[in-house]
């Protein structure tokens, strides 16, 4: 049982806006207290008290708006890398090793920022070098961003249900 209650839960705000991924324990102490409703259940599968059995939440939503600051996600290069997915963003290739490339080269005054920094393969980044890409006569595929929260729940913690897609937008 303690495997069961250790299952992601997405928590969504009063609003249906996705706020953060707990544990089945939490999800259920919060329904517990009245402070969330559920929303979807895992397919036939419940906790089992003495007396009582419940469904084993997949999505709660709180009772009560919440104003929560922005997560913040920390600039890494697993970070970067998982936000591109892996793949170059000079050639789309997913081959072989990845490194993070500074589209303007530090020496030219880049920065380390979201913006700057790219998922780039060991050929296409030695092809750079210390150019920009015009300069190198290469051409970014996409333009790298600052991932969000609901990126941050997509990407980085990871969509472990089905149910959760349609308040991750990604149906």
């Amino acid at each position: 049982m303690s495997n069961l209650l250790n299952h992601n839960v997405l928590v969504l705000n009063q609003n249906y806006e996705p706020l953060s991924v707990c544990t089945a324990r939490r999800a259920m102490i919060l329904m517990l207290l009245g402070k969330a409703e559920l929303i979807e259940t895992h397919d036939g599968v419940r906790i089992h008290s003495i007396s009582v059995s419940f469904p084993l939440p997949s999505v709660v939503r709180l009772e009560r708006f919440i104003k929560a600051p922005r997560k913040r996600i920390l600039l890494t290069r697993k970070n970067v890398l998982l936000r591109d997915g892996y793949v170059c963003c000079y050639c789309g290739s997913t081959k072989g090793p990845m490194t993070v490339d500074h589209i303007i080269p530090k020496n030219l005054g880049g920065a380390d920022t979201w913006e700057n920094l790219a998922c780039a393969c060991d050929r296409c980044n030695n092809k750079k070098g210390d150019q920009t890409p015009t300069q190198a006569g290469m051409k970014l595929l996409r333009k790298p961003i600052r991932p969000n929260h609901i990126t941050y729940i997509q990407r980085f913690v990871g969509v472990t249900d089905n149910r959760w897609k349609q308040y991750l937008f990604m149906e």
